[in-house]
């Protein structure tokens, strides 16, 4: 994971529960306040996170944590939290937090090992804060589109172009896709994008790469991408059982690669004929710094040889305080410009509003 500061634990775990309540998760926030109550106690969360203290912020203890206590859950390993959670079936009571304890306490070992598992949230809502991104992409080169996600995961969001989308001003994808996005788009910044391309869009091209990818058609893959979804959170299952099925219909690849690598292989002859677009969403801050000098050179290297016959554009979706920014940089030229901002999961997308 990448280097970044290193905050205290406690500090951790109450910024990761600002983030969850802000974001909807009742459920979670109520965990990390008995978490931290316990760490601070000495309890069974101290022995298991104290050896963490170290890490990164950028590591995301907090939800490694939560995520592999989940993923028991979903195993059917812990019954009595499960009647806990929504995403099994159950619903919170007032001993979720006593539930949860147990549960590590009980299973310690397998939450140690799934510890070392980094977040692989794969957050389909975010393809609705980046389609207007490739709208413009399309718009500007006439070309079919080369899509290029470096930390793609399972790859759900290069399946980008079979979901729908209505803007209420403009449409695209497939009417009749199962990931349907609606009302997501905030009022203010320019109005929503223009999705209506002349010609439509065509995506000749797709594939992905990250250092521990999930395949979405085995039940490994798709157990392991509920796990980090919150329990509490049912719109955003239902979203991503819709991208599942989508991914069980529409291939795309996903190499297990060094980011910085890949896409230098990738990048090293022109594709003549296509407008190349590197994408990525909230994956920035999991990228080995060395990693991210590579991929800027290979995007430099490249940009300084596009032209109107095979541009090239990188376009992102990533952190920039309480939100985060839509960018794209766009060669020939290597302009750079901030199209919108949205939520981390995608949604309250300002399309033409400024930098966070």
């Amino acid at each position: 994971m990448a280097t970044s500061r290193v905050l205290p634990l406690d500090e951790t775990l109450a910024r990761q529960r600002q983030a969850c309540a802000a974001l909807g998760s009742t459920l979670y926030a109520r965990l990390l306040d008995g978490i931290a109550a316990d760490v601070a106690a000495g309890g069974v969360c101290a022995a298991v996170l104290v050896p963490h203290a170290g890490d990164s912020v950028n590591s995301m203890l907090p939800l490694r944590f939560l995520g592999a206590v989940h993923r028991l859950v979903l195993d059917g390993r812990a019954p009595a939290l499960a009647a806990q959670y929504p995403s099994a079936g159950g619903s919170p009571g007032p001993d979720l937090v006593g539930a949860f304890l147990a549960t590590v306490a009980d299973l310690r070992p397998e939450v140690e090992a799934r510890l070392a598992h980094g977040v692989q949230t794969n957050e389909v809502g975010r393809s609705a804060a980046l389609v207007g991104g490739y709208a413009e992409v399309a718009r500007r080169s006439g070309l079919p589109l080369r899509v290029l996600e470096v930390g793609a995961s399972a790859g759900l969001n290069l399946r980008w172009d079979r979901f729908w989308y209505d803007t209420g001003a403009s449409t695209l994808g497939d009417p009749a896709s199962p990931v349907r996005f609606t009302g997501v788009w905030a009022p203010g910044g320019s109005g929503p994008p223009d999705l209506a391309v002349p010609g439509g869009i065509t995506v000749a091209g797709r594939e992905g790469c990250d250092r521990n990818p999930l395949d979405p058609t085995t039940e490994e893959g798709r157990r392991t991408l509920r796990s980090y979804l919150w329990p509490d959170q049912v719109a955003r299952r239902a979203r991503l059982d819709a991208a599942l099925a989508v991914a069980a219909r529409v291939p795309a690849r996903v190499t297990r690669a060094d980011v910085g690598d890949w896409l230098g292989d990738r990048l090293a002859s022109p594709a003549t004929g296509r407008a190349t677009v590197v994408v990525h969403s909230i994956v920035w801050q999991y990228i080995l710094p060395a990693s991210r000098d590579r991929m800027r050179e290979a995007l430099r290297r490249r940009g300084a040889a596009a032209g109107p016959e095979a541009p090239l554009a990188w376009l992102r979706l990533e952190p920039a305080g309480p939100v985060a920014d839509i960018r794209l940089t766009w060669w020939p030229g290597g302009g750079e410009e901030v199209l919108g901002t949205a939520g981390y999961h995608g949604d309250d997308v300002v399309w033409g509003a400024p930098a966070a």
